[in-house]
């Protein structure tokens, strides 16, 4: 009786989002599960984990789920054991993929049982992989599921990559892959040419066909957040990952001397090259440079040189650059666009592009997508991304697809800021650009403009980038733009600073607190602190307050200061090198370590959130210091309000006259009028 119910619910919460509230707002039938949910009756356990992934596509019932603490969690985990039945099996996998989803509700919220999950995903693949000849239907849709769920956790940061690393990921993914480790893998140093032969055999059994494209998709997160530091110092055995990193290669180097496959492939075989072309894009441009040193050594050393597919690839190169771009599907115009990216981080590249047909096949990408409408993200061309949950998912908050929908203008990104630092284009910039229908002054406006517009983190952070590639260092935004006027003159300001030549800097203690409070002075607070509900220090008739003066030391740059606060106020500077070298260092004493890594001109690391630009930490205990006016709000007698900060009953909030007169022209105009003040 309880599947039959509990099957039917879980359909109806599946096709209509909105029924969803009304069972995960109920407290006595969330209780009335888990009781079940928690006895040996597995027939009905599957059900009741269906029922729950159900709920779970919703963020705020997930969260529900979450509120009870570690105990379905770990029921989840024990479900994943391989004593259990395999359709048992297959709904807790499906269960912990819709909770992580989200990684601010789900993937921080499993911590507690991070491990564990880790064991249970690594114990499946080990399983299935012993003995892959005799591996029935069933315990492929288990390793598919476990599959799909290592694809989702490692798109983030964080200990879990640590965990799949110490169980043995690396082995577990070449046991897919080959079939077996084979025993030279544990005897110690081999070859180049040794690792290729054994690659090469395995890959050829071709074991697990349908799972390629999640160990691609997963090899590549693992590559984007290796941690050198714990992986190589504690792994005994380096050798597993490098033959991994070979698999990887060698698929690549065989699709790659077969260029005319890739440009005439059809669509499907295309979605299938897109993996693993994406895997070796994030490999070769990896944080780690023990990941990115290996896969370009065994690439140039895979890619001998040959007539056909190099006179194949510039024939490519020379179409995309005369316009046939159009005339693509999107899944062609990825292949052929990661492939170019691929190449130009290749040490042979310059040999292979003698006349720049590379350079201009990307720089038309970016002048097409920039030019036209071209928006679209990788689910519509990679049905692996396709999960049970994609389209079916509510109330997850705002998407946080690091791609985005437009993953074509990215890639042509990464591969144009390649180009820039590899030094093809800034000889002669402008000529360059120009020949392509760009001036510098247009590129640059449309990368400011994409950096403050709504657009994925990964498109703002590579536009963000290549601008610094042209000496623009920083995150434009449009509030950063209204909060820079400050610069401009010293109304509110509270604090000068003075160099010891005389050059003096006027600037607001709240904003300092807010974006680098490293720059204040220390033991400086701007209150009487004997009176608790005094917060401003204003003479009410002006906008001057008294300022506390700061002499700066003689090693103090008065430029480098300069542009250090035009970052803290705008969120974006220009400067030459010379001063850029001197911000670098400044940077890294203030600890703004968003600027330190623009400054250097590092490639984003993928999946990083974008800086924001915002002063909301001038709201909390930080800022309440530096408040000088106190707005408050028409009360009732049933308002109840409790300050933080005062022992004031009515609506209020503690705020700054320099943001309200920076950031809304109203309030701008009512402080410049002499509005009543008390």
């Amino acid at each position: 009786m309880y599947s039959t119910s509990f099957s039917l619910l879980s359909t109806i919460l599946c096709r209509w989002p909105l029924s969803r509230f009304s069972v995960w707002s109920d407290a006595k039938l969330m209780e009335a599960l888990y009781d079940i949910y928690v006895k040996p009756d597995f027939s009905v356990r599957a059900e009741v984990l269906k029922l729950y992934s159900a709920i779970a596509l919703c963020g705020i019932g997930a969260k529900k789920l979450l509120e009870r603490g570690e105990g379905i969690l770990l029921e989840m985990v024990e479900c994943m054991g391989r004593s259990r039945p395999h359709h048992v099996r297959i709904e807790a996998f499906r269960l912990a993929q819709c909770i992580v989803i989200n990684e601010e509700t789900g993937l921080k919220r499993m911590s507690s049982c991070c491990e564990p999950v880790v064991k249970a995903i690594i114990n499946a693949i080990d399983e299935c992989s012993l003995q892959p000849e005799i591996v029935t239907n069933q315990q492929t849709c288990v390793l598919e599921e476990a599959s799909r769920l290592v694809a989702l956790i490692t798109r983030w940061a964080g200990q879990h990559h640590n965990y799949f690393w110490k169980h043995g990921i690396d082995r577990a993914l070449l046991c897919l892959l080959l079939g077996k480790c084979p025993k030279q893998l544990y005897e110690g140093i081999l070859s180049l040419e040794d690792e290729i032969h054994i690659v090469r055999d395995g890959l050829k059994s071709n074991y697990f066909p349908g799972l390629r494209v999640y160990i691609w998709e997963i090899l590549g997160w693992l590559a984007t957040n290796f941690n050198e530091d714990v992986y190589l110092k504690k792994s005994s055995n380096r050798l597993l990952i490098d033959v991994l990193l070979s698999c990887a290669c060698l698929e690549f180097t065989e699709l790659f001397m077969g260029w005319r496959q890739i440009c005439q492939s059809d669509v499907v075989n295309a979605s299938k090259n897109e993996s693993i072309l994406r895997a070796i894009m994030m490999m070769i441009y990896s944080p780690s440079n023990y990941i990115a040193s290996k896969t370009t050594s065994m690439l140039t050393k895979m890619l001998e040189p040959n007539k056909s597919y190099l006179r194949d690839f510039r024939h490519t190169l020379t179409g995309i650059s005369c316009g046939i771009i159009s005339g693509m599907p999107n899944i062609l115009l990825v292949a052929n666009l990661l492939c170019l990216i691929c190449c130009v981080g290749l040490p042979q590249y310059t040999m292979w592009d003698k006349n720049a047909e590379c350079r201009k096949a990307i720089v038309s990408f970016v002048k097409w997508c920039l030019s036209n409408e071209v928006h679209f993200d990788r689910v519509s061309y990679s049905p692996h991304l396709h999960f049970n949950f994609h389209e079916r998912a509510c109330c997850q908050g705002p998407s946080k697809e690091w791609e985005g929908r437009d993953v074509l203008l990215l890639y042509s990104f990464v591969g144009l800021a390649e180009l820039i630092q590899l030094g093809s284009l800034t000889n002669e910039r402008d000529t360059s650009f120009l020949s392509i229908g760009f001036t510098e002054d247009e590129l640059i406006s449309q990368l400011q403009d994409i950096c403050s517009g709504c657009y994925a983190p990964g498109l703002k952070w590579y536009a963000a980038h290549i601008l610094s590639l042209l000496g623009f260092y920083g995150f434009p935004s449009k509030f950063g733009n209204k909060i820079g006027r400050a610069l401009e003159g010293c109304a509110y300001s509270d604090i000068r600073f003075i160099h010891t030549n005389g050059k003096s800097l006027n600037v607001h203690g709240v904003i300092l607190a807010a974006r680098c409070a490293s720059l204040l002075p220390p033991n400086w607070l701007p209150v009487n602190e004997k009176d608790p509900n005094y917060s401003s220090f204003t003479d009410k008739n002006s906008s001057v307050k008294t300022q506390k003066e700061v002499c700066l030391s003689s090693h103090v740059d008065d430029d480098a200061m300069a542009k250090l606060l035009e970052y803290v106020y705008r969120g974006y500077l220009q400067a030459g090198e010379e001063l850029a070298k001197k911000l670098r260092s400044l940077a890294k004493h203030c600890r703004i370590q968003t600027l330190v890594h623009i400054l250097c001109r590092r490639r984003p690391k993928w999946g990083t959130p974008f800086p924001i630009f915002n002063l909301v930490a001038a709201l909390g205990p930080v800022g309440h210091h530096f408040s000088d006016i106190i707005l408050e709000a028409k009360s009732t007698k049933q308002t109840s309000w409790k300050c933080d900060f005062c022992a004031l009953y009515v609506p209020h909030m503690h705020v700054h006259k320099v943001i309200l007169w920076l950031s809304c022209d109203y309030l701008r105009a009512l402080l410049q009028s002499g509005m009543k003040e008390r």
